[in-house]
């Protein structure tokens, strides 16, 4: 009989052991909670009233422990080897938030509240992870295949292409917990020209896009530009020798100005038969001068021969 109720007692023990450990896993499954990296985040303890004490247990997975103690009887705050960047200030109406300033890969683990009031004790219990986002990149290998990279992200970002084709995909974890993804896109007769590379991440969704051309397209693009400065250069430099050549076949074969000569002979003769006439008239004068003059002179006077 004692053997049995032993069994039963035992029975029970466990019984109520596992519920614990459920309810107990149920609670951090619950409060699960993702900050990003350079960002501050804020826990609360349960939401009661008159705490007579407050304690935050921090167990990092970089670290050592942390905690955080309250009392409300002495209004006392005890720190035992926590940083500078997690804060709190114990107040009711905050539910004695715990608050970490900018958030860093060395924050991430599990972070635990207990309250004690008059009704009993109380606990909160959360699961932080820090996000990284990702240095995002999209350039051309070998001047012709597509390649999209997301660097240094946590978790590892999702990386997908438009058109819908091949890709390779390389995954490269790092020391600090992030991981690097490169995605090369691998199709290569398709006929667009411009590829889009989507990048999928807890922080963020980015799309980018990029042409990649072909040695062989670059060339004849290069020929083709060159080709067309030479004909552009050729056509000018033929407009401004016809132009410079021809100013000077005009200067050779252009006549000499006779409109002055035409002139002057015109006046000439048009003056001609004037002065035969004037010079006519001043002779017939001069004898008429001659003839009247001997007769009008003085006495014992005649005129000089």
């Amino acid at each position: 009989m004692k053997k049995g109720a032993d069994m039963k007692i035992a029975g029970k023990a466990a019984c109520i052991f596992v519920l614990l450990t459920i309810t107990k896993l149920t609670r951090i499954t619950g409060n699960r909670m993702a900050a990003q990296a350079g960002h501050s985040a804020v826990m609360t303890c349960p939401h009661r009233t008159r705490a007579t004490m407050v304690t935050w247990k921090i167990s990092p997975k970089i670290g050592g422990p942390c905690t955080l103690g309250f009392r409300a009887d002495q209004n006392l705050v005890n720190r035992t080897n926590c940083s500078d960047s997690v804060k709190s200030e114990f107040k009711p109406e905050q539910f004695y938030a715990l608050e970490i300033q900018q958030v860093g890969m060395a924050d991430e683990g599990n972070y635990s509240c207990e309250l004690v009031n008059q009704e009993g004790n109380f606990h909160e219990m959360y699961q932080l992870t820090v996000l990284v986002p990702p240095r995002l990149s999209l350039y051309c290998e070998n001047h012709s295949n597509p390649v999209c990279e997301a660097a240094a992200g946590r978790p590892a970002a999702e990386i997908s292409w438009v058109p819908e084709n091949n890709s390779t995909t390389e995954i490269d974890s790092h020391d600090n917990g992030t991981v690097t993804v490169l995605s090369r896109f691998t199709a290569h007769s398709t006929n667009r020209k411009t590829v889009t590379c989507k990048v999928y991440h807890a922080t963020l969704n980015e799309t980018m896009s990029t042409y990649c051309s072909s040695p062989q397209s670059d060339l004849i693009l290069y020929i083709t530009i060159a080709l067309g400065f030479l004909i552009i250069i050729t056509f000018m430099a033929v407009i401004y020798y016809f132009k410079l050549h021809g100013c000077r076949l005009c200067h050779k074969t252009k006549p000499p100005d006779t409109s002055l000569t035409h002139s002057l002979e015109d006046d000439t003769t048009e003056v001609e038969p004037y002065t035969t006439y004037v010079q006519k008239e001043n002779t017939i004068y001069n004898s008429v001068s001659d003839l009247t003059g001997g007769q009008n002179l003085p006495c014992g006077l005649s005129t000089a021969k």
